[in-house]
């Protein structure tokens, strides 16, 4: 293999990208094969049935085989409960975190993720962009509202970190967000760049503490959120931003796990910079793996552009080199078994009476004792 070839392999294996339906085209397989690339996201579009997401995901699997590293794929997807909920019935349809809050129990939070996780197993999904541990301390955020847990750092903390450790238990990846805190923008940015005017000892006072909590969690992959602060970085917004992902999260919380950014085609970046820019610029800041979702022009872009900036001296071979052995890390430490059950076996487990049951017990503010010691 030439070096040129073991860079552009590197590089797409800190990429994770979406799909256009629900069978993978033949273009997508090879560009997933000959770029080395490390994931992809599943939304609506690309799920129907259970056997249907089961078997996309055995496909998409599968291409390890032909790929340079073998290594499994990261098969991603936004399951929150609630408004996120990518999965819909058969799947248990899971309640908003907001109602997990209102019951303040780290044992129903713990079980919730498990359950969730259990099914998102089931059809071989391995990642989760959950939880969601943003505070909800501004009641005019319509962006987060129900996705928070609270409006109350400490029951974020606390509940956040159950979550994690229940995505654990269901041996999900599961990726806190949206990293310093997304509950108090009113921008969505998806749309624009959400400007904050706080300030650092602002943000440790509240923002942060659910961070703290959930690393200690052992959690291993956190987002990096599309936000402008522009007390703690004047220039750039924390996904791409050395102060917040180098200084704040690696130096000051001691974060040593993985940092992937949210989507660089949101609006909040799209609109104030170039593709190539975004590409490289989030790599300089720190992200280890880049989130594309929706625009299939922009992986391909990215591809380049990041070469490029290895070979003309703006990017480090070197980070290049260390982020994508960091992803093969995790991957070799909790992707073991990749390829999804049987649908046989998948179907005892999606919707099980167990889940369906714990569902509307949160939705109705108790849950009884024997839905939390039982396991799937």
């Amino acid at each position: 293999m030439s070096e040129n070839n073991s860079i552009r392999h590197a590089i797409g294996q800190q990429m994770i990208i979406g799909l256009a339906g629900t069978t993978l085209t033949k273009d997508e397989a090879n560009f997933i094969v000959d770029n080395n690339i490390g994931g992809v996201i599943l939304f609506k579009r690309n799920t129907e049935t259970p056997e249907q997401v089961r078997n996309l995901n055995a496909e998409i699997q599968a291409l390890r085989h032909r790929m340079p590293n073998k290594a499994p794929l990261f098969i991603s997807i936004d399951m929150e409960g609630g408004r996120v909920h990518r999965l819909q019935p058969p799947f248990t349809k899971w309640p908003a975190l907001a109602y997990v809050g209102k019951l303040d129990s780290t044992s129903v939070a713990f079980r919730f993720a498990q359950a969730m996780g259990d099914e998102l197993k089931a059809v071989g999904i391995n990642l989760d962009y959950a939880p969601s541990i943003d505070i909800f301390n501004n009641p005019q955020n319509t962006v987060i509202g129900d996705r928070a847990l609270s409006d109350k750092a400490e029951t974020v903390a606390k509940l956040g970190s159950a979550l994690v450790r229940g995505y654990i238990k269901s041996d999900i990846i599961a990726c806190a967000k949206h990293f310093p805190g997304h509950g108090h923008t009113l921008v969505d940015s998806h749309v624009g760049l959400p400007v904050e005017e706080k300030t650092l000892a602002d943000l440790e006072k509240e923002e942060l503490e659910p961070f703290k909590k959930v690393f200690r969690a052992r959690l291993d992959l956190v987002m990096a959120a599309h936000i402008k602060f522009p007390k703690i970085d004047p220039e750039w917004p924390v996904s791409l931003s050395e102060i917040f992902l180098k200084k704040i999260l690696r130096d000051q919380l001691r974060y040593r796990n993985l940092v992937i950014s949210d989507d660089l085609d949101m609006g909040a970046l799209k609109n104030n910079w170039s593709k190539p820019e975004i590409a490289v610029r989030a790599l300089q800041a720190g992200n280890n793996i880049l989130l594309y979702c929706n625009e299939p022009d922009s992986p391909p872009t990215a591809l380049d552009a990041v070469e490029k900036a290895v070979r003309d001296g703006g990017l480090s071979q070197a980070t290049i080199e260390e982020n994508a052995r960091k992803v093969l890390d995790l991957k070799k430490e909790r992707l073991l078994n990749p390829d999804p059950p049987t649908m046989e076996e998948a179907s005892k487990i999606i919707a099980h009476p167990d889940h369906l049951r714990l569902a509307k017990a949160i939705v109705a503010g108790e849950v009884p004792a024997d839905l939390l010691s039982q396991a799937t």
